[in-house]
């Protein structure tokens, strides 16, 4: 039985995409971030980072977002080709996320959110952003896919994609980033799991 343990961020959202599109059955564990619920010693027994997600797969626990991925595709041998140049884009892309996307973006939240706020620390993450997204917008500018087909790599970049072009209002400048990102999100298990993710945020707040 798979067990995820997840919230409404966009690492969070990784998991239940990947989980809608290869049709797993699992259970679905909110771990409200906002209460420190992360931070218990039940879910550090899962994570020891104390961060979302988390997964368990009968006697397997698997955390950070991108080793969820990976098990899972793995797991089925699906959206990830086994070798070969396939495989390493894909991954290429997968680490550029971890690494890049997602620890800048994700400071342009933080500090625009801040109890002191930073403007040199905005502006300096916001250009970073801005860069990253333009090496996605050219990559996508000559393929459908990040990786040529739907794969883990486009799992794994969505949601922060979809972030940063919000956060620095660049819809008009990345054109192939944001058809890719409406594209991606048009996928009826994308869709499904961003929708399953909301109500059930909806049902544990309301």
């Amino acid at each position: 039985m798979i067990e995820l343990y997840t919230w409404t961020t966009p690492n969070g959202e990784k998991p239940v995409i990947m989980l809608e599109e290869l049709g797993l059955d699992y259970a679905l564990r909110l771990i409200d971030i906002s209460t420190g619920k992360q931070k218990e010693s039940d879910f550090l027994a899962i994570n020891p980072n104390g961060r979302i997600p988390a997964l368990t797969d009968d006697s397997v626990r698997v955390f950070e977002s991108g080793a969820i991925l990976l098990h899972l595709a793995e797991k089925t041998g699906r959206l990830l080709a086994p070798t070969g140049a396939a495989r390493a884009e894909a991954l290429g892309w997968m680490f550029f996320q971890a690494g890049g996307t997602g620890p800048m973006i994700g400071q342009i939240h933080y500090f625009k959110n801040a109890d002191e706020r930073s403007e040199f620390a905005i502006r300096r993450f916001e250009k970073e952003s801005d860069r990253l997204l333009g090496v996605l917008d050219k990559r996508l500018g000559g393929v459908e896919y990040l990786a040529g087909e739907f794969s883990v790599a486009d799992v794994m970049n969505v949601s922060w994609a979809r972030s940063g072009l919000k956060d620095l209002n660049a819809h008009e400048k990345f054109p192939a980033l944001a058809a890719w990102v409406r594209r991606v999100d048009e996928r009826p298990a994308v869709a499904k799991a961003l929708a399953k993710l909301k109500a059930a945020k909806d049902a544990l707040t309301s």
